[in-house]
């Protein structure tokens, strides 16, 4: 009998539709990496390089067909997604608006087809470096546009304010003169 708590477990996924990456989700004991099953390959697209906000294709093959595949991040212990290859020997995973965090080396492994607790080593890496977008051009002027627009729109609130509060007191005062002009005491004003 197997002691189950030192032996080594990590998260996969479960439930995926054939062909989709799915992230992990379940646990099972860790498969053995076997070196008779040859690394895995690597790329990326677009680049290597790219702003943020870009969807980044990571694309995983083996001559194994029918195996199911996972991607790894350095500093991650466990895959952080899961694919079976629909038969064709390679799995596409998609990483959707890129940021920062998404910097970082990555890397595949499979597990062949049949042999679910058997796993291939990982494979060559690939480094895909995500730089924050810098501004568009002009966008500094816009803003500084949008700023005079705020400042005049204000001195306008305050100048037809100062104007309503003069055209008041004015009115008052002319009030008072024709009421005193009339005979009249004039109107208390508390």
């Amino acid at each position: 009998m197997k002691d189950l708590q030192s032996s080594r477990w990590r998260l996969v996924a479960g439930g995926s539709e054939q062909g989709t990456a799915t992230t992990v989700s379940y646990c099972c004991p860790l498969p053995h990496a076997d070196v008779r099953y040859p690394p895995s390959s690597i790329s990326l697209h677009p680049e290597q390089h790219v702003g943020t906000g870009t969807n980044v294709t990571i694309r995983c093959w083996s001559n194994d067909y029918g195996a199911a595949f996972f991607l790894h991040k350095d500093g991650s212990s466990d895959p952080i997604k899961y694919q079976n290859s629909s038969g064709g020997g390679t799995a596409t995973f998609t990483l959707f608006g890129v940021t920062p965090a998404d910097s970082g080396t990555y890397r595949c492994s499979y597990h062949p087809k049949n042999y679910s607790f058997l796993s291939s080593p990982l494979g060559d890496s690939m480094t895909l470096e995500v730089t924050p977008t810098p501004a568009r051009p002009g966008a500094e002027l816009v803003s500084r546009g949008n700023l005079v627009v705020a400042v005049v729109r204000g001195c306008a609130a305050v100048l037809i304010f100062a104007l309503g509060v003069f055209f008041v007191i004015d009115a008052r005062s002319l009030w008072i003169q024709r009421d005193e002009s009339l005979g009249g005491e004039g109107i208390e004003w508390l």
